[in-house]
């Protein structure tokens, strides 16, 4: 097996800073060592090394030239001097570790394995890999021959999925030549070898005391006079002597005391990861501070769970952000309460090393930054709730949404429409737990409205809304899946008193980061301000799931912008991810500009899930959103027994049902039934040449718009004014 070495930047707590380091990892002990230079790597002096047996490989979507290393509680950071040479470093520490931890699990005898039943199974991987490889070209040429957009679009995605499975096959026939290779004996460089002895190197941490070194005593020192063969000096390979030959090894202590002759040994991986001086303790001490449960070990045959103190309990009872705050929920006095749907989730997680066996499984599967759009994952991690109900979340705060019409300038709507903006996120998480909601149906749909606190109803019905129970005062909102692969769903809401409209749309595109897994939110939302003939165009923030392998946790990152085309006004919001060392969670910040201008009018700071305070130009102050304090408006939605059969409350009855009674075995056969037929429904639309067609959105170019926006029926109002259009379901 290979060594791959070369510089990369460590991160040292006690200095608060990137110190450069000589990195060497020997894929074949499953180490990586460090040394402070490349001189010293060459005389064996080695500061440290990071045990991969076990460990975890972890990126960070917002930073391309960083990574972190967690394994034996410890998440041990690092920083390459560009993307491709993190992706280098990735690749070649993935490769180790997975064949590491799978040599490291106990499997039962099923039969003696030979080298002509790897053979064979070479010989069919390789054969699947030169099919996709050319399936993969003709796909190529059919994109460059295609002039229809959209369909391109599609084959696109086609071929990022096709490249991923090739890159799977790759590793797959990389591991069956090393599992090849071992059947001979011990693998070292790539090939077999007997067992040698290195010259020179460190192996300060062969203590027999099992104690760390650098901690109670200074590191010892191996010296051979005299070995048959030699290797590079960072390499801890078992090592023997010949004994015929009469070599002797002699310890020495630090101290320069001889100590008596001893027997031959056989140097091991060390047990933990370890620096050899405790002011290069480098790793993430604050990522397991607070954790109620080490990271899952793949290599055990067990999961450990320990005891938590009292203390810890309450820490996970209250995970930091909540702050033991129930949020205020305004309800109409002719709501519909639903048993299944408007009770919260207040269920966490925990930790999820009780499902270690699932999740190893799942991590089996899956490489860093790989697409997870088709990877299914458990259904104990779903939140009871369809992701079309959640994106309603967005008007949690209604009233924030259709006061910018009232705003008499440009410049206060654009505030308005950033304060709305920064208030829309916070109700769909009821706390720091991360949940995942419910992939959406093909075709599934979501309707609701809300009744605007302190604006007076008269109670006559919407026109041609997207909400039948809806009238003029309240606030609509319809939700359709109207694309399965990639997922995209497309929502539009309206007030008509108010004549404002939010006409959006959201393609999900999912990816594994190692500790994390990144959501992308491809897409934008339209709000339209009819009455002044200005449409603001906004978009997205990325979401993140945070240490999936202990209590996972959300919070939000990236870049997104506001603008209106019209007056020239902008802004843009930066969802703040947290800083590996230090630093806070849900930080945002937001600048908003006039036309031409390059200083900020405004700008704010805070948490988007608590308080965000402005500072104007003008020299004035105030609390802009406190999440804490506004009462979230609680939606309405018709009983589950009068929606249609797609309607998300309805279509996932069953599945929220039994999740709600913990029977996670039911729910998941329910789960399935519904994306089995989705798939059958799929092929048979395939076989009959029919194209699915959408209820009620529409494509147009790259975007997805509603069919019968407010705008267009005020051009071309209904004949039949006294009828209102309802949405299909």
């Amino acid at each position: 097996m290979a060594v791959v070495e070369g510089p990369l930047s460590k991160w040292t707590n006690v200095m608060k800073g990137w110190q450069y380091r000589w990195f060497v990892l020997d894929e074949a002990a499953g180490l990586l060592s460090y040394f402070t230079s490349k001189e010293k790597m060459m005389r064996g002096t080695r500061r440290g090394c990071v045990r991969l047996v076990g460990a975890v490989i972890g990126i960070d979507d917002e930073d391309d030239s960083t990574f972190t290393i967690t394994v034996d509680q410890k998440t041990f950071h690092f920083q390459a001097r560009d993307a491709e040479e993190r992706e280098k470093w990735v690749n070649a520490l993935e490769i180790t570790i997975m064949r590491h931890s799978t040599s490291s699990k106990r499997v039962e005898p099923r039969g003696t394995v030979t080298a002509a039943d790897f053979d064979r199974k070479l010989t069919e991987t390789d054969s699947y890999l030169q099919i996709m490889l050319e399936q993969v070209q003709a796909l190529e040429t059919r994109i460059e021959a295609c002039e229809d957009l959209a369909a391109k679009e599609k084959y696109n995605v086609i071929k990022v999925t096709a490249e991923a499975m090739i890159e799977a096959i790759k590793h797959s026939i990389v591991m069956l030549q090393i599992s090849k290779e071992s059947l001979n004996g011990p693998v070292m460089n790539g090939s077999v070898h007997e067992a040698i002895l290195t010259s020179g190197a460190d192996f300060n941490h062969f203590g027999g005391t099992g104690e760390i070194p650098g901690k109670s005593r200074r590191p010892t020192e191996l010296r051979v006079p005299d070995v048959v063969m030699v290797t590079p000096p960072f390499l801890d390979t078992p090592a023997s002597v010949d004994v015929k030959r009469g070599t002797k090894m002699t310890q020495r202590s630090t101290d320069g005391d001889p100590s008596t002759s001893v027997s031959p040994v056989s140097p091991r991986v060390p047990e933990t990861s370890y620096s050899s001086s405790e002011e290069e303790d480098f790793f993430d001490a604050e990522e397991f501070k607070n954790a109620p449960h080490s990271p899952l070990r793949q290599h055990g045959s067990a999961l450990e769970n320990p005891v938590k103190s009292k203390e810890e309990e309450e820490t996970e009872a209250s995970p930091e952000g909540s702050e033991g705050i129930c949020q205020q929920v305004i309800t109409a006095e002719d709501d519909y309460y639903d048993e299944l749907y408007d009770e919260q989730d207040k269920e966490d997680l925990g930790s999820l090393e009780k499902h270690g066996s699932i999740i190893a499984h799942l991590l089996s599967q899956v490489r860093i930054g790989m697409d997870l759009t088709k990877v299914v994952l458990p259904t104990f991690i779903l939140e009871r709730r369809s992701l079309l109900e959640m994106y309603a979340d967005f008007f949690a705060h209604p009233d924030l949404f259709v006061r910018i019409v009232d705003m008499k300038t440009p410049q206060d709507r654009m505030i308005q429409l950033v304060r709305w903006y920064l208030s829309a996120f916070h109700a769909a998480r009821n706390s720091d737990i991360a949940k995942k909601a419910y992939n959406p149906i093909l075709g599934e749909t979501f309707v609701c409205h809300w009744k605007i606190p302190g604006m007076d109803d008269s109670g006559e019905k919407a026109v041609d809304g997207p909400c039948e129970e809806a009238t003029r005062e309240n606030l609509s909102f319809v939700a359709e899946q109207v694309s399965h692969h990639p997922p995209i769903s497309a929502f539009y809401a309206e007030h008509q008193t108010k004549r404002i409209t939010l006409d959006g749309y959201i393609w999900t595109k999912s990816k594994f980061l190692g500790l994390s897994i990144g959501v992308h939110m491809i897409g934008q939302g339209v709000v339209s301000v009819i009455d002044h003939d200005e449409e603001y165009v906004i978009t997205f923030p990325n979401g993140y799931g945070r240490s999936i392998l202990t209590t996972p946790w959300v919070e939000m990152g990236g870049k997104v912008s506001m603008s209106c085309a019209k007056t020239g006004y902008n802004a843009t919001v930066t969802f703040h991810t947290k800083p590996f060392y230090g630093g806070k969670k849900h930080r945002v910040t937001s600048e908003i500009f006039a036309p031409n201008e390059k200083k900020p009018i405004v700008t704010i700071d805070g948490e988007w899930n608590g308080v965000m305070y402005a500072k104007y130009a003008t020299g004035m102050n105030e609390v802009f959103v406190d999440t804490k304090k506004m009462p979230v408006v609680k939606k309405l939605v018709k009983p589950r027994e009068k929606q249609a059969e797609f309607e998300s409350r309805r279509l996932w009855q069953e599945v929220t049902h039994n999740l709600k009674i913990n029977e996670v075995d039911k729910a998941t056969d329910h789960k399935q039934r519904l994306e089995q037929r989705q798939r059958e429904e799929a092929r048979d639309r395939k076989e009959r040449g029919v194209a699915w067609e959408t209820k009620n959105f529409h494509e147009v170019g790259e975007h997805w718009v509603y069919d019968r926006p407010l705008q267009k029926r005020l051009r071309n109002p209904s004949p039949v004014s006294s009828g209102s259009h309802t949405p299909s379901s």
